[in-house]
C-alpha cells in the first residue's frame, strides 16, 4: 500500500519490524552496559549511591502524619519526569548515559529517587513553614539544572542534543513541579470536600 510516496507496511510487519529492532536496541543497551555502566565502573556506584542515598533521607525526613499527601506529590514528580524522560531520551534530546540496569529507564536515579525525594521535601518544608512553594520550587530547580545537571554533563553522565539546552531542562523541571502540586492540591480539595 502507497501513501503520500512513501511504502507503508502492513499492520503485522511494522509490529515485526519494531519487535526486530526492540530486542536489537534491548541487546545493545545491554552491552553497552555490561561495557561500560556495570558494577566494575565507579560510575555505576555513583549511580547507586544516587539512587539510595535521597531514598534513606526520605525515610527518616518525612512527615509520617502527612505521609500519604507527601508520597503522592512525590510520586506525581516521578512519573511525569520519567514518562518525559523517556519521550526525551527516545528524541535524542537528553541523554543519560549511565544507569542502575539496561531494562530500566535510563534516568531512574534522577527521576525515582532524587528528584522526587527532593521536591516532595520541599513540598513538606514549604507547607509546613509557610514558604511560597513557587519561589522555592525555581530555587532548586535552578540548582537542578544549572548545577547538578551542568556537573553530570562535565562528567559525562548526560548528553543534551539537538537543540536541547539546561535552560530546557529548568523549565521542564519546573513545569513538572508545578503541575504536580496543583494536583495534589487538587486531591486534597476533594479528599476535604468528601470529609464534609
Amino acid at each position: 500500500m502507497i501513501k503520500k510516496g512513501v511504502c507503508m507496511m502492513s499492520y503485522q510487519k511494522f509490529w515485526e519490524q519494531i519487535g526486530k529492532h526492540n530486542d536489537e536496541l534491548v541487546s545493545l543497551y545491554k552491552s553497552y552496559w555490561s561495557g561500560y555502566s556495570n558494577m566494575g565502573d565507579w560510575q555505576f556506584w555513583a549511580t547507586l549511591l544516587l539512587f539510595i542515598f535521597p531514598l534513606i533521607v526520605v525515610y527518616f525526613a518525612v512527615d509520617k502524619k502527612r505521609i500519604f499527601e507527601l508520597f503522592f506529590f512525590g510520586f506525581v514528580v516521578h512519573l511525569l519526569w520519567t514518562y518525559i524522560d523517556i519521550t526525551l531520551g527516545r528524541l535524542g534530546l537528553f541523554t543519560h548515559h549511565y544507569f542502575l540496569m539496561p531494562i530500566l529507564p535510563n534516568a531512574t536515579t534522577m527521576t525515582a529517587s532524587v528528584l522526587p525525594v527532593s521536591f516532595l521535601l520541599l513540598y513538606q518544608y514549604c507547607t509546613s513553614h509557610q514558604k511560597n512553594f513557587y519561589v522555592y520550587t525555581l530555587i532548586l530547580s535552578s540548582i537542578f539544572a544549572f548545577g547538578f545537571a551542568s556537573f553530570e554533563r562535565v562528567i559525562g553522565f548526560i548528553s543534551l542534543g539537538k537543540g536541547m539546552h539546561l535552560y530546557h531542562v529548568f523549565m521542564i523541571d519546573v513545569g513538572i513541579v508545578y503541575i504536580s502540586y496543583w494536583f495534589t492540591k487538587f486531591i486534597i480539595g476533594l479528599r476535604e470536600k468528601a470529609e464534609e
